[in-house]
């Protein structure tokens, strides 16, 4: 007879806890309250065997990077047994109330700025061979030109898949977060209660406005083919240096009144003759004189990530005066 709705979300939880065998559980016993650790003593010592088919529909219930590993469970004892070997007699006596509580050691710092000054190629052998979801959590956490990086060295279907996840990921746990950076401090070295679908959806467009618009184009029409949900609420924050020709008169003159000549300058070095002609037909005449000077000389000065870098902060600007209400994006302007 299926176990299916007769267990409870402890007995579920001890269930998984004593498939994954004594070290992985073991580490992650640490990170859960004292409250919550009781909960599921008491739920292991009500269980009995639990057949593998029965076992696998539990751990469906959960992040599929749980799955890995699982077995078939025995008996409440083993929970005993993980605890004892994994808690010191201090940390057990604290859990079950025998005595004082003993002082907790003070946490590393988290990893995440860490992560972000890694070279993106490191960074994505770091997370090679994780889970999609465990790459998207970590993306999330991270800023999101670093994020943008990563994602590059990772081929067309887990960047798919990650973006994906990272649309629909909710509230990470705090112990499920500080578990992630342990594993991936130590690899250095050697539910959520709700979803928050606008954070996700912000936080994939500021990881696409960081790409190039070819790659930008070529993720949003994948994930728009996948028919995964929110694409086209991450599609009205996207905004690149390309799209300034589809703004309004109005709105390329508002976005250009506060940028300086040295910055549009730069970013309309290599620029094609239609975008250069839209730009320059937002400023003041005698500042149009001077860039279209500066532009007939060459410059030592512009490299590509110069260029790129006042393409990306002319963008940046379009973005923030389109958060303030200030001018209306293209894809506001055609959904009006």
């Amino acid at each position: 007879m299926s176990l299916d709705g007769k267990l409870t979300k402890a007995q579920k939880a001890a269930a998984i806890l004593v498939a994954m065998g004594k070290p992985s559980a073991g580490r992650l016993l640490r990170f859960f309250k004292q409250r919550e650790l009781k909960a599921l003593i008491e739920a292991a010592r009500m269980l009995r065997t639990i057949p593998q088919s029965e076992l696998e529909n539990i751990v469906a219930e959960f992040e599929a990077e749980f799955t890995e590993g699982a077995g078939l469970l025995d008996s409440g004892d083993q929970m005993d047994t993980l605890l004892n070997e994994s808690l010191s007699p201090e940390e057990i006596s604290q859990l079950m109330g025998w005595g004082k509580p003993s002082l907790m050691n003070d946490e590393a710092p988290p990893i995440w700025p860490e992560l972000s000054e890694l070279e993106p190629d490191k960074l994505g052998a770091l997370l090679s061979g994780e889970h999609p979801q465990t790459i998207a959590m970590v993306f999330s956490n991270l800023d999101s030109q670093p994020a943008a990086n990563a994602l590059l060295t990772f081929d067309k279907p887990m960047r798919n898949e990650v973006l994906k996840r990272m649309l629909s990921m909710t509230t990470v746990q705090p112990a499920a977060k500080q578990l992630v950076d342990n594993q991936l401090r130590a690899r250095l070295s050697s539910d959520s209660n709700g979803k928050d679908v606008s954070a996700s959806q912000t936080r994939v467009a500021s990881l696409l406005n960081e790409l190039d618009k070819d790659v930008l184009d070529e993720l949003v029409s994948d994930l728009e083919e996948s028919g995964v949900s929110g694409i086209e609420e991450v599609k009205a924050r996207l905004f690149t240096f390309e799209d300034i020709v589809k703004l309004d008169q109005r709105a390329r003159v508002t976005l250009f009144d506060g940028l300086s000549t040295e910055v549009v300058t730069m970013a309309l070095r290599g620029a094609s003759a239609d975008l250069t002609e839209s730009i320059l037909s937002a400023i003041g005449a005698r500042s149009r004189r001077m860039i279209e000077a500066e532009l007939s000389m060459d410059s030592d000065a512009a490299t590509a990530v110069e260029v790129d870098k006042a393409r990306k902060r002319i963008a940046g600007t379009a973005l923030g005066l389109a958060s303030s209400g200030t001018i209306d994006l293209p894809s506001m302007q055609s959904a009006a």
